[in-house]
């Protein structure tokens, strides 16, 4: 099911008896996603896949930051930023749920159309530099040999909806949790000025 993104991250395909290859839904691949990648981490830190028993609590520290997707979202992944991915109960086409890319940095919320599958065997091995800022990943750590932990992001100093610049000078090393639970805060308190894609 997931054969391109095991190419494109240096992996050797995985197989599971219980997959049915003629069957594949978001529902499926979401439960075969955690199933193979839960909790690991991929290209230097790039890009995790959530541990499913974290699932829940991604999904209520995001909805604080943005409360409107309260009951609607289930978070998946993230990348090195701390951006994180999650399917949308509100968004289906063609009987799937499409993915929402959450980024603190910016406070936006960015809709991304495609379901799971297509998010990692299309999205990711095609169009990593769009949906992860692969470039800008070479960039930090062309200048930072430090290995990112799987519970680590880079995250900006001074943010972006606060005017901080786009640059690895205005980026540094932050627990995910502490990062986004800043953010978070500042979203809520700037929440008036901002506007948000979705």
């Amino acid at each position: 099911m997931y054969k391109s993104f095991c190419k494109y991250v240096g992996i050797d395909e995985y197989s599971f008896s219980n997959t049915n290859a003629n069957n594949k839904n978001s529902t499926d691949g979401n439960k075969e996603l955690f199933k193979a990648f839960g909790g690991q981490s991929f290209n230097d830190g790039l890009y995790r896949i959530h541990d499913i028993d974290h699932i829940e609590r991604w999904n209520s520290t995001i909805t604080e930051a943005f409360p409107e997707f309260k009951g609607r979202i289930s978070c998946f992944g993230y990348d090195w930023l701390g951006r994180q991915f999650a399917l949308d109960n509100k968004r289906i086409e063609h009987g799937q749920q499409q993915i929402l890319m959450f980024e603190p940095g910016t406070a936006e919320v960015l809709e991304i159309p495609c379901d799971i599958i297509q998010f990692h065997n299309e999205e990711i091995p095609i169009y990593h530099d769009a949906c992860l800022a692969s470039t800008f990943f070479k960039e930090w750590l062309s200048k930072n040999s430090n290995k990112l932990d799987i519970n680590e992001c880079i995250g900006y100093k001074t943010m972006l909806f606060l005017g901080g610049l786009d640059s690895i000078q205005n980026l540094e090393k932050s627990d995910m949790d502490v990062y986004w639970g800043i953010c978070g805060q500042l979203i809520q308190k700037t929440r008036g000025s901002l506007e948000n894609n979705y």
